[in-house]
Formats: structure tokens, sequence, C-alpha cells
């Protein structure tokens, strides 16, 4: 399971080549390495970010990848490596296509703690518990319902789920080696402000924000057709409402605030 990469959009456009250099070229050593050490299975941490702007929503896996960002072309180019290797070498290589993993373990061994952290709802909570400045909004005139960005929320449990399937998937006797891509999504998507407004719902704390401008390589709107996981896996999304998906991140948030007092 090849899970390592740079993974800031914004950062990928202000230093493409770190992101080129890390994330593609990193893995053609380590596909290659591995190749020789005889594995012949590789599951693929991919990206929604590979089909940039969509023409329709929900994506399917057959969509158009057109990304918007040096982060999105870098896991692309990535796909493509491991569609040759399959072709000529008869691995099995399966790319899952995050949409935007979120949340925490129920059990509050592990969360996120990013440095620095660039994603929503971590954002939020430090900025609901007053350990972080005002919630940043880039862009309130999208095309969309209230105007910010929606994205398509999954919770780290069933993406990892998703993984282990993944795995047994390619380990039935009437598996063909080949490269597949599957997207991992819940097919239903929440704008920012509707993820401001949960956490406020969950921690009973205002969110203080401040709108400011788009972000480059931000595409309106990416919500996941997941069916093909679920018809080809047998893996569904089971933990991924979003009130789940905040409940869990501010458990682990506020544990781990107590945990640095002490």
């Amino acid at each position: 399971m090849h899970f390592a990469a740079y993974a800031y959009v914004g950062e990928s456009m202000r230093a493409p080549g770190l992101y080129f250099e890390n994330n593609v070229a990193a893995s053609l050593d380590l596909l290659e390495i591995a190749r020789q050490e005889g594995v012949k299975k590789i599951v693929f941490s991919s990206s929604c970010a590979t089909y940039g702007t969509p023409q329709q929503v929900p994506i399917g896996e057959d969509h158009i990848q057109r990304p918007l960002s040096p982060y999105g072309e870098s896991k692309l180019m990535v796909e493509r490596i491991l569609y040759w290797y399959a072709s000529i070498f008869g691995l099995s290589c399966i790319a899952l296509r995050y949409f935007n993993a979120a949340g925490a373990d129920p059990a509050g061994e592990l969360g996120e703690n990013h440095d620095p952290e660039t994603h929503l709802i971590p954002l939020a909570i430090s900025a609901a518990s007053g350990l972080s400045p005002a919630l940043e909004i880039f862009g309130t005139d999208y095309d969309t319902p209230d105007g910010t960005a929606v994205r398509d929320y999954l919770h780290v449990t069933d993406l990892a789920e998703a993984h282990v399937a993944a795995l047994a998937h390619s380990d039935q006797p009437d598996y063909q080696p080949g490269f597949s891509a599957f997207n991992l999504g819940t097919g239903k998507g929440y704008s920012v402000r509707e993820v401001v407004a949960m956490v406020e719902r969950v921690s009973g704390e205002k969110v203080p924000f401040k709108e400011v401008a788009r972000r480059a390589g931000d595409p309106a709107c990416l919500v996941a057709d997941a069916s093909r996981a679920g018809d080809v896996l047998a893996w569904r999304p089971v933990h991924s409402s979003l009130e789940e998906i905040v409940q869990t991140a501010w458990d682990w948030k506020t544990r781990l605030a107590r945990a640095d007092a002490v």
C-alpha cells in the first residue's frame, strides 16, 4: 500500500517541481524496487484531484481527468505509470481515488494534527475552540447553493476499510491482474458553510470566520459516484455522516488539547 506523498494543492501551485520529484519520481523508484523484489500487488492512494473541474456531478471513474494543480497532476501521472506496469509486468495495481478524508478514530487513538493544518474540519474546530485565528472561507462566489465550495467527506474508518476490501478483491481466485481505479466517497456533498454549521452544532461553540478570495486550483464541487467500489469491492461507507465525522474529529481535538495542557 503506497500512501506517501506531498498533498497540499496550494503548495503544489507554488512549488510544482517539489511535487513531481517527490510524488512521481519517488513513486517510480518505489515501484521499480517493489517489482524487482517480487511484489505483485499495489494499492495506491490517488485523489479526486485528478479529475479537475467536473463536467457532471457525481463524478464517476470514467470522467475525463484534467487536474487543476500539480498535486492532482502528480497523482494522475502515477496512475498512468501503474497502468503500464500492470500491463507490461502483470501486476495488480488498484488506485483508490479519495475524495475528502476526514474525521478521527472513534477510539481516540488517531486523528488529524497536521502542521501546517489545511483541512477544513480541523481548522473549523480549532477556530471554535479558540486555539487558532478565525477560519478563512476561500471563495463565496462559486456556482453552488450558498456560494461556497462543496465537497464529499469520507470518514477515515470507511477509508481504511476500503483498502482492506481492495486487497481482498485482488485475492479472489478469478481476479485478473491489471490496473483499476475506484472512487471513495459517499455521493453527498456539503458546502463550507454547512460544515461550519455542523461544527457549531457538535461543539456548542461559534466558529469565527472571515471570507477571502478563492484559492487557485479549487473546483466548485467535488462529489463521488462510488457505486463501482460498492459493486466490485463490496464496500460502502457506514461511518460517514457529516455529524459522525465532525463528532469524532471534535472528540480527538479536545482530547489532544487536554493532553497538551497536562
